[in-house]
Order: structure tokens, then sequence, then C-alpha cells
């Protein structure tokens, strides 16, 4: 199928976004990502003694309101959405649970253990001019593939602060972009340059151990070694929590988080 063209002044100043982007002030393009080095062979969990972390990430306050997105910049992006899209950055349930939480293990991981990179990438995909899901997680080496899923113009601009920045124009539907990260980063904010609305975090972690919440804040991470750790959740708006967990042997252990407001 053919695409049509057109001289809008929007195509135009986007089209201009897209071929500046990933060149520096000093006119040259930044250099490429080195690559993801394979993790050095180590011991594995033993699956007999693995243990579990699981909780609910809630929020104590009054409801926050739900903010309106404004699309009529693109009347692609109107048409796609539907009648008065709202952001999803912060999704608190009428039971206080909070969606989009991501959890993990911050701290106390043995170093000796290694862990198989996914050969599954992590799909993220632009849809009705938003990014879906809003947040997901990824371990170092293991493949995202961004998406576009609308017919309209769409920048996808990771800007994380450890790992190499990327920029790139996806003009047409169906267009798919895929990336890896070379270290642990949480989080790795992703926006786009043309609908100044659109954002998505990514968490880069070395290991398997963790979540992001549903819609009734919960979360599991299965398969962790008998250990103490340090637990974090992480949220766009509310900020972070941790906590300390012990897991012994084949133990269910819990844990909880509570946003707050001022988050204190």
């Amino acid at each position: 199928m053919k695409h049509r063209t057109t001289s809008s002044p929007l195509f135009t100043a986007v089209s201009l976004i897209v071929a500046l982007a990933g060149v520096n002030a000093c006119g040259t393009a930044p250099p490429p990502a080195p690559p993801a080095q394979p993790a050095a062979a180590g011991k594995k969990v033993d699956a007999a003694t693995a243990g579990s972390i699981a909780g609910k990430v809630t929020f104590d306050g009054a409801q926050p309101a739900a903010e309106t997105i404004k699309m009529t910049t693109d009347p692609n992006c109107v048409t796609n959405a539907g009648p008065n899209p709202q952001s999803d950055a912060v999704l608190v349930g009428a039971d206080k649970s909070v969606k989009n939480a991501f959890v993990h293990i911050k701290a106390g991981l043995d170093s000796g253990y290694s862990f198989d990179t996914p050969k599954n990438a992590v799909v993220l995909s632009q849809v009705g001019c938003v990014y879906t899901p809003r947040v997901v997680g990824l371990q170092v080496g293991q493949s995202i593939e961004v998406v576009n899923g609308d017919n309209t113009l769409h920048n996808v601009h990771a800007l994380p602060m450890q790992n190499q920045e990327f920029n790139q124009g996806q003009q047409f539907r169906g267009m798919k972009l895929t990336k890896t990260f070379t270290v642990p980063e949480v989080m790795v904010r992703f926006k786009c340059d043309v609908h100044g609305w659109m954002a998505a975090w990514v968490g880069v972690t070395t290991h398997p151990f963790f979540a992001i919440t549903g819609a009734d804040g919960t979360f599991e991470l299965k398969g962790v070694p008998p250990g103490t750790y340090t637990v974090e959740a992480w949220h766009e708006k509310f900020g972070t929590r941790t906590t300390q967990v012990t897991v012994g042997p084949s133990q269910a252990q819990t844990a909880s988080f509570t946003f707050t407001p001022d988050n204190k």
C-alpha cells in the first residue's frame, strides 16, 4: 500500500526532528553503544530451596484525580484514542491499590549468581498515541522491541542516565525498533518528541526478580534464593519505598509498600 505524502507545517516540523535525531551539537552522530557483554558463568539458583516475595502496593491519601490528555495537535491521535483520553501515569483503585509500580530486588543478591538472558523481546507498543504498557521490565542484554501501532509519526526517544541514549523516528504503522541495554538502570524514561504527553518507563536489572503491579496492586517475585534483601517499589509520580526481606529456604515471604501524597 502506498503512503500519501504531505507538506503540512506539522509534518515538516516533525520530519526535521527525526532528521536531526541522534546528531549532537557538533553535527556528528554519537558513537554506538558498546555491545552487551555475556554474563560470566556463575552459580545457579537451586530451585529446591528457592522461595518467593509477594505483596501489594497501596496509596494512603485522597484519590488522585484523572488527568485528561489533550491530543488536538495530531488529528490521527484524536481518532485513534477515542473521546476524553486520560493519562495512565497515576492509576489508584477504589481500594487504594497502585498499578504500574516497579518492584525489584535492589540489593543483597549474591554477586556469584548468574542468570540466563531471556531470548524473548519485551514489546513496548504505541497505540492511540500512548505507550503501552506504560511500565515494563527487562534484564541486561534482553531486547526491547518498540512498535508503532498508529497511522502517524512517532519519535522513540530513550533518556537513560547509565546506558546509551537513542532517538529514532517511526513514520508509519507497523515499524519496529529493537534495542538492548548494557548496564542495569531503574528507571529509563521513554518519550516521544512529536507527542509531548507520551511517556513510558523501563526497568533494567541484572536478574529476573522484578515485577510490575497490576490493577489490584499486587506483585510476586518468584524463584528467589535464600538471603536478606532490600526490595524497592518505584512509581513515576510517588517516588520509591524500600523494605528489608529475609527469605529462608523454600519460604514464601510477604512485603507491602504504601505511598503517600508527600512520599514521607
